[in-house]
């Protein structure tokens, strides 16, 4: 145990938090599958508590592996992953499980499980990206040299997630835009992108109703038109239903395990867990949360400005970045500040995929952290011997 406490390196405050939420999660989640256990398992309430301290262990293990092996080693990585992605969200399109109209999942054979491919695209993009920006940086005012390799990727990976998750891809695309404004690149060429992806947006609305496929673009048109014009249309159920219990929530909550709405909201325990932890923990709880990722943000800033190389400091900042804005765009829907999306809460959420590569993803930056830990290490050490030197030799001097 003492072996594997002196292996555990990089920033302590991020494994702190790490800590913390996974906590969070299983306090939550044992809470909120309530009902969701006397539906599918006969009320044995525990069978979800153990799924998720399963999956969270394996999470850790990740963690604990990815922040030992060198970052470096994760710009070939990207690469790979990057082009094993394009066929997987492929197959995913036209052959993935099929669930809410949407097709996000592939099963695995044998083991009979199911993951979302975006998760593995997400990873697998913003490693490439780090990797792109890092390499690109003395070209990176020139279109065709130092943007177009870098966004077109970026294009195809948001394009093939769309259809089935058009979130996960607006979140993915805002996010890789916001390193490439962090790595320098020219405003005007994200201005564009911008652009282009409105036209894509629409041109797919177009596309599914000239093609008679409008299951998914008649979702987002009216969670849309329920977020923003309350006056004359009905709020989702799901909406009516966290408003009740952040109203019942209060400062301190009604105290572990006694919600509610648990009972009445759907998904209490991914999409809207964090409603639930309002009710339960009150605002106290909503703000230890959010506090939570904030503090991640900027712990990942920190090794951002302290990292030498560019490849790594990219690859913190931005894993950081997706991280946090998703965080905040689940809390945002469970408060109705946003339209109501299906991105869990990293880390605190229910999931199998969404928590092992939320895990890969913190490992990566706990690699970089180790990393830079272990240079300052060896530069306080050399400042040392340097003071000890000089020391021995004014000592010898005045001898």
């Amino acid at each position: 145990m003492n072996g594997l406490l002196y292996r555990t390196k990089g920033d302590k405050v991020i494994w702190t938090i790490v800590i913390f939420l996974s906590l969070v999660s299983l306090l939550a989640v044992y809470s909120a599958t309530g009902s969701l256990a006397y539906r599918e398992r006969g009320g044995h309430t525990e069978y979800y508590l153990l799924k998720q301290l399963i999956v969270l262990g394996m999470g850790l293990a990740i963690i604990y592996f990815a922040h030992r092996v060198n970052y470096t080693i994760y710009s070939r990585v990207a690469q790979v992953g990057f082009l094993i992605s394009i066929p997987l969200l492929i197959y995913t399109l036209a052959f993935g499980s099929h669930i809410n109209d949407a097709s996000r999942w592939i099963r695995l054979p044998i083991i009979n499980l199911t993951f979302q491919t975006s998760d593995v695209a997400k990873l697998a993009i913003f490693m490439y990206v780090s990797r792109q920006l890092s390499r690109r940086q003395h070209v990176i005012n020139d279109f065709k040299k130092g943007f177009l390799p870098i966004i077109i990727p970026v294009g195809v990976i948001c394009v093939l997630i769309m259809p089935a998750n058009m979130s996960t891809a607006l979140l993915l695309m805002a996010s890789c835009m916001l390193l490439c404004f962090i790595g320098r690149v020219p405003v005007r060429f994200l201005a564009g992108m911008v652009a282009a992806g409105a036209l894509a947006i629409v041109l797919m609305f177009a596309i599914a109703k000239i093609s008679g496929m409008e299951m998914r673009t008649k979702t987002w048109e009216k969670r849309l038109d329920s977020f923003m014009n309350d006056d004359h249309t009905e709020v989702p159920y799901q909406v009516q239903q966290a408003n009740i219990a952040i109203a019942g929530g209060g400062v301190l909550g009604k105290g572990p395990g006694n919600s509610t709405q648990r009972n009445f909201l759907p998904h209490a325990y991914s999409d809207y867990i964090y409603a639930t932890i309002i009710e339960e923990y009150g605002m106290v709880g909503a703000f230890l949360i959010l506090a939570a990722y904030m503090l991640l943000l900027l712990r990942c800033i920190r090794i951002y400005k302290k990292c030498p190389y560019a490849f790594g400091a990219f690859l913190a900042l931005g894993l950081s970045v997706t991280l946090v804005i998703q965080a905040l765009t689940n809390m945002a829907v469970n408060v109705q500040l946003f339209p109501v999306t299906g991105l869990p809460l990293p880390l605190v959420s229910m999931g199998g995929s969404s928590v092992l590569f939320t895990s890969m993803a913190i490992g990566i930056i706990l690699s970089v952290a180790r990393n830079v830990e272990e240079m300052e290490g060896k530069q306080a050490e050399k400042e040392r011997l340097e003071r000890v030197m000089a020391a021995n030799a004014e000592n010898a001097a005045v001898a």
